[in-house]
């Protein structure tokens, strides 16, 4: 039968149980001031990135991501000091985030593309972008993708990989923009009245903006009519409402003063064999 002493239960004591309490101690001490730090570093990093106006949602994010990151290594550190093999676990935790990188390469590629929209702000909540082959007035944008809502009011939920890797227009970036406009009259109508009455009806318009200055001119002789461009600077907020209204009194007032608006034609003349 196995005779276990005092002596050897002093000595395993000494040998075993007090080093281990030892060396869980100086652990749960790493672990706690590492902790400690980890939380002071993330709290630096927010400050510093609020204080770049970036946008909060990129913040929170990114501070998680540091504190994750500077987590590890304390976890690493305290496991070390319990004589666990961290070089294997560190081993394990690479391939395994190497094999789950692999396989969410679409998600990478749309998280990196969400941070770089948020650090460089092409556009920002409520402007009116054609982006990733969608148009409409940005709702949210998010680490993965971008919410729109179109003019009908449909919603839009855009990769952020297909924005950022294309051609982005928008629409509300800066505060004025000109309106084109071709307006048409017939080939017998008199030109320098047409002209006359549209710089009149653009002068008269008080939401057109006088610097810089609008343009009429004719830009064109076409097939069936001679075609007058009309270019006034507005306010982004008018742009439509100036296109639609403006139209539809050239309309009128082209009536009024009677100047034809001609619609293609086209002459047929037939030969006929002696």
């Amino acid at each position: 039968m196995f005779d276990f002493t005092t002596e050897d239960a002093s000595k395993y004591l000494d040998d075993y149980i007090v080093p281990f309490a030892i060396q869980l101690a100086v652990a749960i001490i790493i672990f706690i001031i590492g902790k400690f730090v980890v939380n002071i570093l993330v709290n630096l990093v927010g400050k510093l990135l609020g204080r770049a106006n970036y946008d909060p949602m990129l913040v929170d994010f990114l501070k998680s991501i540091v504190k994750a990151i500077l987590m590890l290594f304390v976890i690493v550190a305290a496991l070390d000091q319990l004589g666990v093999n961290t070089t294997s676990l560190v081993a394990i935790l690479g391939a395994a985030g190497l094999a789950i990188g692999l396989s969410l390469q679409g998600s990478l590629q749309n998280f990196a593309a969400g941070v770089m929209l948020l650090v460089f702000k092409p556009f920002k909540s409520g402007d009116f972008v054609d982006a990733g082959g969608a148009m409409g007035t940005i709702k949210s944008i998010g680490i993965f993708t971008t919410i729109m809502n179109t003019p009908d009011n449909k919603e839009i939920i855009v990769p952020n990989g297909a924005i950022y890797g294309g051609n982005i227009t928008n629409f509300s970036a800066k505060d004025t923009r000109r309106v084109d406009m071709v307006f048409g009259i017939g080939y017998g109508d008199d030109l320098k009245k047409a002209k006359s009455v549209l710089q009149e009806m653009v002068e008269a318009d008080e939401r057109i903006l006088k610097d810089p200055a609008p343009q009429v001119a004719v830009s064109e002789l076409g097939d069936s009519s001679v075609n007058f461009v009309v270019r006034p600077w507005v306010n982004s907020g008018d742009y439509w409402n100036v296109m639609f209204e403006f139209t539809e009194e050239v309309k009128l007032r082209f009536d009024k003063e009677g100047i034809s608006i001609p619609f293609p034609q086209m002459d047929v003349h037939v030969h006929k064999d002696a």
